[in-house]
């Protein structure tokens, strides 16, 4: 008898809804005769058996010698087998398949925990992908390695080998633990491996001199004084729905994620809500594909946007834009995504000479003009979406002025005047 026609069986007896135990229900069901364990597990087992030869990769022929012959794998190529009997040889393969099940490769284990975390909403389409870029970049050497025949020490060397080897940031190194720690706490979870990881973590003989110093100059992360004006004039004579979102990005600090994914309904007044993001992904042909998240990138990314007085204009400009559309900034009916405004961005740059920046650059212009102009760091917090004022003021706070500004203003300082 099936397993749900017993549960059945035993309903219309009464027994269920009794407070028994699963294993209790199905130890009265089996001495009562209402389930034939032994046919269920052998459908289980068939099951299985089929499942496990489905992923075998390789042909299974019957060959001119009167054997069935077939090829394993192995980490340099393959091996051949060889049966007289189709089933013998199929016992072969299976035998390999649940070795492997039980002995996955490092990258398995890595889908396996990536994949369970986008399954679950833990992370998001943006962070799946950004954990096996990480992962496709650090593990390449190793990723078809067998998680058994790790250890700490090998994995402590090898994480101190990948700082020197890749020449990796301080930020990028702790990305690779991140998706370090992922692998191998789900791997301890399963019973793959014994040790744990931060043991690993504790004897790495690494220093900040490991790390490639990532100095960024002013002029890199900021648009200066100079830039600002000559790229908002530029917007404001050739304005189409790109350049609108622009300079909306530069007038209110958004992020671009933001901008795409505004609808119309948010505005009111001079003021927009922020409640959503762009995300990107792949597919599993490895094709990108742009979605909305529903929420922004953090809790403290739930906000109002003001748009300033100077910038008033960009009001009417919003509201005819795509006025009867769902979202605001499209083209020929479909939203724009992140990557067109990029790019936008980038030959406006390479247009007036002026050194490529990205959108976010917009953002930490329009931070430090908050921070320069002396605002109140609640409000500031409120307009930037951070949680804390020391993000801003470490990440955001870059020096806007050209040479000639700096130095007239240590001129004007007493202290510094001829005597």
């Amino acid at each position: 008898m099936a397993l749900a026609t017993g549960f059945i069986f035993l309903q219309t007896k009464g027994v269920i809804g009794i407070d028994l135990t699963t294993e209790e229900l199905l130890k009265y069901a089996v001495d009562n005769g209402m389930l034939d364990l032994p046919h269920i597990q052998q459908s289980i087992d068939m099951k299985q058996r089929e499942e496990l030869l489905k992923k075998h990769p390789y042909k299974i022929w019957h060959g001119k010698d009167n054997n069935w012959h077939t090829y394993l794998p192995t980490e340099t190529g393959r091996i051949p087998r060889r049966r007289k009997d189709k089933k013998d040889l199929e016992d072969v393969i299976i035998n390999y398949w649940k070795q492997q099940e039980e002995n996955p490769t490092i990258k398995e284990v890595f889908s396996e925990w990536n994949d369970r975390r986008l399954r679950l909403g833990t992370i998001s389409d943006a962070s799946h992908l950004r954990y096996k870029q990480i992962f496709n970049q650090g593990y390449a050497e190793i990723a078809d390695k067998r998680i058994k025949s790790t250890s700490i020490e090998q994995m402590s060397d090898f994480l101190e080998e990948q700082a020197c080897k890749l020449n990796l940031s301080a930020k990028a190194f702790s990305s690779l633990k991140t998706v370090t720690r992922g692998i191998f706490k789900r791997a301890k979870k399963r019973k793959l491996i014994s040790y744990n990881i931060e043991e690993a973590f504790m004897e790495l003989d690494v220093t900040e001199l490991n790390f490639k110093p990532t100095v960024k100059e002013d002029c890199f992360e900021v648009f200066d004084e100079e830039e600002t004006d000559k790229i908002i004039t530029y917007l404001k004579d050739n304005l189409d729905i790109h350049n609108l979102c622009i300079l909306l990005i530069f007038a209110t600090g958004i992020r671009i994620g933001e901008a795409v994914a505004l609808k119309h309904e948010v505005f009111e007044g001079n003021t927009f809500r922020i409640k959503r993001t762009e995300t990107r992904y792949t597919d599993e042909d490895g094709v990108y594909h742009y979605d909305i998240k529903e929420f922004p990138k953090t809790v403290a990314g739930f906000r109002t946007a003001i748009i300033p007085n100077g910038y008033s204009w960009i009001i009417s400009k919003i509201k005819s834009a795509n006025a009867f559309g769902e979202f605001v900034f499209t083209n020929n009916g479909e939203r724009l995504h992140t990557n067109t405004i990029r790019s936008r961005l980038s030959r406006i740059c390479k247009k007036l000479n002026i050194i490529h920046k990205s959108p976010h650059k917009i953002r930490k212009t329009y931070g430090t003009i908050l921070l320069d102009n002396h605002v109140d760091q609640r409000l500031i917090l409120d307009l930037m979406g951070h949680a804390d004022i020391g993000t801003t003021e470490n990440h955001y706070h870059r020096n806007r002025k050209k040479i000639d500004a700096c130095t007239k203003i240590l001129s004007d300082i007493p202290d510094f005047m001829a005597k």
